[in-house]
């Protein structure tokens, strides 16, 4: 029981920081007028979103690796069969989708306490229902399906596949494409909020 708390936790601990540094990030610039700096200078919105995106995911990247490492495999004594690298780039890819998520959620509300309430109830709905707690299998067929759009369902599959039983890329390939699929999604609809952000 302990392995598989132990992955989960690191994933929801991924899942917290990606979604409230990003949304974080947006909003704090928003109430300090450092939005007005911004746009005086030559950069696109695509520039600003994806600088928050990446700066970001690589502070949730070395936690993350950290902690697999520090405390699940040192502390935990949980042993990690597969390939850290192909972990390193689903995490990669689950932290872009994320994190878009994120941005997406902070250009939606107008303050920190509004974020707070709506990011909340978004994390607890994927870690409660993304397959890390509750097998997916014995949740009814609707909401399985539904929480194919989220992208944690994808990374729980992945993490597990790969760190427990040494899955291939060829072996983990669908869950990488979905997440990526989904992080495109966000990315897309998080730019034309950001856009809408920026204008006012």
């Amino acid at each position: 029981q302990s392995w598989f708390v132990a992955i989960n936790q690191i994933i929801n601990n991924i899942s917290v920081l990606a979604i409230f540094l990003t949304g974080a990030a947006v909003l704090r610039e928003r109430e300090h007028g450092n939005i007005e700096h911004l746009l005086v200078m030559p950069l696109r919105p695509f520039e600003l979103m994806f600088a928050k995106i990446w700066a970001n995911g690589l502070v949730v990247i070395v936690a993350a690796l950290l902690s697999l490492f520090l405390i699940v495999r040192g502390a935990v004594g949980v042993p990690i069969a597969g390939s850290i690298a192909l972990f390193s780039f689903g995490l990669g890819v689950y932290l872009f989708s994320v994190t878009a998520l994120g941005t997406m959620l902070g250009t939606m509300v107008r303050s920190m306490p509004q974020f707070g309430l709506l990011a909340f109830p978004v994390f607890i709905v994927m870690s409660l229902l993304s397959g890390g707690q509750t097998p997916l299998e014995s949740m009814p067929v609707v909401l399985q399906k539904i929480m194919q759009l989220v992208p944690s369902t994808h990374f729980v599959s992945f993490s597990q596949a790969v760190l427990f039983r040494n899955a291939s890329f060829e072996m983990v390939w669908p869950q990488i494409l979905a997440m990526l699929a989904i992080g495109s999604a966000y990315t897309v609809y998080s730019l034309s909020r950001f856009r809408k952000m920026l204008a006012q």
